[in-house]
């Protein structure tokens, strides 16, 4: 299990935060889609390392046509001398439909397609093969001289989707190279859920799960001290109600029969009472999501908890920890492997 970082979301930072990640023995460094462009912090970070991952983690794929996401993919595998990971995800319907002012609909056969289809223009680009993708969704059948990148030698980057619902899961596991995983999941939700359906859909094109490499961010929740702990309890604790508010989460509550608090914590995020959230996840919830305890408890705990199923992860501290705190967790993950 490889152990990646989640760089710094401010601009400026990006390619010290890359840098400090490569320093301090993480495998990978990963980018949001959030406040900037992923793919100018990526080009940031590519150049201020040497030979980390660095992938977005993730771009919005329905924001962006799989023409302009494939232009910008293929370009940062040769920036990168063939360490870009392209990470893809959809997004809700709001943000889709009224921030981006982009169709939605069939989220997941909708990626499906997406991938395939960015496949397929970087076939174009890299073999010299016609261009004639013609899809539900999307249709790509124009391709000259004059607009294709020249082929390089590292060639398409590897493509990993996010999900959390089955369809979505399954979509991953037929068409991508890789799937992430959102933090707010458990070990139970991966064993009965996700890892049945990315088989599913790894079983349609002949392969197993061996050629899939399943990725993301887990909860962790940290510290040296008392006032360190209890500070990494209550903002993972908030973080874990904020995502258990999201409707299309409650199928991870449910499945350990807590669905009925997902509309209890939605309708306080609808009253604005955005502080009381965190005081409905109770210490199960809480150590289901996440583990708890000292850089030396939570390391070994960790892979034990994950080792299995991940090939990479990344610790997901929603609360202001310190990065030697980060760094010496990451020693005693080593440690226990």
């Amino acid at each position: 299990m490889r152990i990646d970082a989640e760089l710094a979301n401010d601009i400026d930072l990006v390619a010290t935060s890359a840098n400090h990640a490569e320093a301090a023995g993480y495998a990978g460094a990963w980018v949001g889609d959030t406040s900037h462009d992923p793919f100018l912090q990526i080009m940031q970070a590519a150049q201020a390392t040497e030979s980390i991952t660095v992938g977005t983690s993730v771009a919005i794929a329905f924001a962006r046509s799989p023409m302009t996401t494939a232009y910008s993919a293929y370009d940062l595998a040769r920036y990168s001398r063939g360490r870009f990971v392209l990470g893809l995800g959809s997004q809700v319907k709001p943000h889709v439909e009224r921030r981006f002012s982009m169709p939605w609909g069939s989220p997941a056969a909708r990626m499906r397609e997406y991938v395939l289809a960015l496949k397929a223009i970087w076939e174009s680009w890299q073999n010299g093969t016609k261009l004639d993708f013609r899809g539900e969704f999307y249709t790509h059948t124009l391709m000259t001289p004059f607009f294709s990148p020249e082929s390089h030698q590292y060639g398409p980057p590897d493509v990993y989707v996010a999900g959390v619902n089955t369809a979505m899961t399954e979509a991953a596991g037929e068409v991508a190279d890789g799937f992430f995983t959102h933090p707010f999941t458990t070990r139970r939700y991966l064993e009965e859920v996700t890892l049945p359906a990315l088989r599913r859909g790894r079983a349609k094109q002949g392969g197993t799960l061996d050629d899939l490499v399943v990725a993301g961010p887990m909860f962790v929740t940290v510290g040296r001290t008392e006032e360190e702990l209890a500070a990494a309890i209550a903002g993972t604790r908030d973080r874990i109600a904020f995502y258990g508010s999201t409707p299309v989460y409650r199928p991870v509550l449910e499945l350990h029969g807590w669905g009925d608090l997902q509309p209890e914590l939605h309708q306080l995020t609808k009253a604005g009472r955005w502080d009381e959230l965190g005081s409905l996840i109770t210490d199960e919830i809480l150590h289901t999501f996440s583990v708890v305890g000292t850089p030396a408890e939570v390391g070994p705990a960790l892979r034990k908890k994950l080792g299995h199923i991940f090939g990479r992860t990344s610790f997901y501290a929603p609360y202001d920890a310190e990065p030697s705190l980060l760094t010496e967790l990451l020693a005693h993950v080593r440690d226990a492997a």
